[in-house]
């Protein structure tokens, strides 16, 4: 049993948990996201955020959206 690989596997279902608890409350934006698992302690960067959010989204555990934004790109935003 390879303990790095696990203790990988591990971290990334833990984060999917939080992350899938924060969306649950209601919409958020990916920034959203990551400041409040900053605020917990779980120190997350985008580049890890987005795939993670694209595996739940190919699995069909969460949606999002795009919302135009006046002053640059648009943003996603999962509702």
């Amino acid at each position: 049993m390879n303990i790095e690989n696990t203790q990988s596997q591990m971290r990334k279902g833990i984060l999917e948990f939080c992350i899938l608890s924060v969306i649950r409350r209601g919409e958020v934006y990916p920034s959203d996201i990551v400041e409040e698992m900053k605020a917990a302690g779980l120190h997350i960067l985008e580049g890890t955020l987005y795939p993670l959010l694209t595996r739940l989204k190919n699995a069909e555990m969460l949606n999002y959206r795009w919302v135009e934004s006046k002053g640059g790109p648009p943003a996603s935003t999962f509702p």
